[in-house]
């Protein structure tokens, strides 16, 4: 008799924690925005942050709030760009598509091992022993962490370090925020004029350490006829608001670290 009257008064708690639960839900439910439903339909649901937000559901609130651009979505690009703003009634604004690439030459035949590595295979583990097995301590770990990361699978590892098809890639950055040693960055899609190394160490230790590295020697720099590329901390830089991808960095470059396409 006692376990049956237990049993029942859990199960009339039950019923009325359920109908309040359920009471709750009714009234104090927050109705879905419409026009946020409708922009996060469009978006590809990366959730990478490539707009600048945490994810696709907070780009679209802000989009629905007008507090943000349409253009903002890279891996949707214009098509996804043109839906939301027939959804916000605006005028479309066209995407700067980007693409992602990877600063190092230090393939197999440039650079070699300062160490054997035998621990966990991922960038992050072997950054963490001395910030790689390889010569160069700014190289590419070539454990894939980036491939990993790619939703489309654009990246791939070849002669020991990560290379991104351009053809492939969306441009969501996902390789760029996984990559421990901060090589890989997004540039824009049309972009033609690439530094493959990301070593800041002064010419004669980068070269020791990569026959392939920049060693600062500002050629590239003294003959670039719109100033677009300077050498910082040791290492050229392109700024691409300035490049016409006129090719003169790439033929006076004497180690050949800067790569047209």
């Amino acid at each position: 008799m006692d376990i049956l009257l237990g049993f029942l008064v859990v199960t009339v708690i039950g019923l009325v924690l359920g109908a309040i639960l359920t009471l709750a839900a009714h009234f104090m439910s927050v109705k879905e925005d419409e026009t946020v439903k409708k922009v996060r339909e469009e978006l590809p649901g990366v959730n990478c942050g490539a707009c600048g937000y945490v994810g696709c559901d907070d780009y679209a609130k802000a989009i629905a709030e007008g507090a943000a651009a349409t253009n903002l979505c890279i891996p949707g690009a214009d098509a996804v760009s043109e839906k939301i703003s027939k959804i916000m009634g605006v005028e479309f604004k066209d995407v700067e598509e980007m693409v992602a690439y990877v600063h190092c030459n230090g393939n197999c035949d440039a650079t070699s091992s300062k160490a054997h590595y035998d621990g966990q295979m991922t960038c992050r583990a072997a950054n963490l022993i001395y910030g790689g097995p390889g010569k160069c301590r700014f190289g590419c770990l070539g454990c894939g962490d980036c491939a990993r990361a790619c939703p489309v699978d654009a990246i791939c590892m070849k002669d020991g370090i990560a290379r991104v098809n351009p053809n492939i890639c969306i441009g969501c950055g996902l390789c760029v925020s996984d990559c421990p040693k901060n090589i890989i960055s997004l540039v824009p899609q049309t972009a033609k004029v690439w530094v493959m190394c990301s070593s800041e160490d002064k010419g004669a230790v980068a070269l020791k350490n990569c026959k392939n590295a920049c060693i600062a020697c500002k050629k590239c720099e003294n003959n670039c006829p719109t100033k677009a590329i300077k050498v910082e901390n040791n290492l050229a830089r392109v700024n691409y608001d300035l490049c016409t991808a006129c090719g003169k960095c790439v033929e006076v470059c004497p180690t050949k670290c800067i790569h047209s396409l």
